[in-house]
């Protein structure tokens, strides 16, 4: 089967996105395809390269990042949700007038049409909020 993820907790202060990584990987080692992460509302805040957790504790941004490393999943982030929040690509901090960013690669500023598509190409898209 193929699956889609839509994250919408914020790392640290939700059980979601741990959730949806831990999914993640069990179903990849089940022999199921991951064809996208889409991360929206609070959840955005999973793509933020500042994010600096204790040494003890899980980087979810570096976790999100091994993963796509290991299956060449998409990670989009709902550019609306991101940009209220303060989370910015290189491009979007210079077009919005802003000295820095936070967002980068595998990271993607995407728009809702993107989720759209994920919902239809998969089989399951399950909601982590």
């Amino acid at each position: 089967m193929e699956y889609g993820l839509l994250v919408m907790g914020a790392p640290y202060t939700s059980p979601a996105p741990h959730s949806a990584l831990r999914f993640a990987h069990a179903l990849l080692a089940r022999g199921h395809q991951l064809a996208g992460v889409f991360f929206y509302h609070e959840g955005v805040h999973n793509a933020s390269t500042l994010m600096a957790p204790p040494q003890d504790e899980l980087n979810l941004h570096k976790a999100w990042v091994e993963l796509h490393n290991i299956c060449q999943v998409p990670l989009d982030v709902c550019i609306a949700a991101a940009l209220r929040r303060g989370i910015m690509s290189e491009a979007e901090a210079k077009r919005h007038g802003r000295a820095s960013f936070n967002l980068e690669a595998p990271f993607e500023l995407t728009g809702l049409g993107q989720l759209l598509t994920l919902q239809q190409r998969c089989d399951r898209l399950i909601t982590f909020g």
